[in-house]
């Protein structure tokens, strides 16, 4: 379980980094911009209290790189997820295009290289 809990962290904190960047478009448009910088900061520091033990835990399993790549593919997972369920985007065949570059991406680098802690 120890070696899967940084990337149920990084789901977490990506679901509040998604949010602080976008969900103001949708639900803070009408409010000054000062005030969703504000809030949306707030939001980051909830994100933040997740990544950086995902990104120390892991470390003790993953590369540098592996974070990283796990990280960009979580990230767009999220991201994909939210624009269509709360900002009712239609995502489009780049989504999936994208995606299937960043499966490439973590394919290369969990291949070979070993967990470096």
């Amino acid at each position: 379980m120890e070696k899967i809990s940084p990337f149920l962290l990084l789901v977490g904190s990506n679901l509040f980094m998604t949010y602080a960047w976008y969900g103001h478009l949708k639900d803070f448009r009408a409010k000054p911009l000062m005030f969703v910088i504000l809030l949306s900061w707030g939001v980051a520091f909830l994100e933040y209290c997740l990544q950086v033990p995902a990104n120390r835990i892991g470390y003790r399993f993953y590369s540098l790189g592996q974070l990283k790549v796990a990280q960009e593919v979580i990230t767009i997972s999220v991201f994909a997820v939210f624009s269509a369920v709360y900002m009712k985007e239609r995502p489009t065949l780049d989504y999936l295009w994208a995606a299937l570059c960043l499966v490439g991406a973590a394919y290369f680098m969990f291949r070979h290289v070993p967990a470096m802690h």
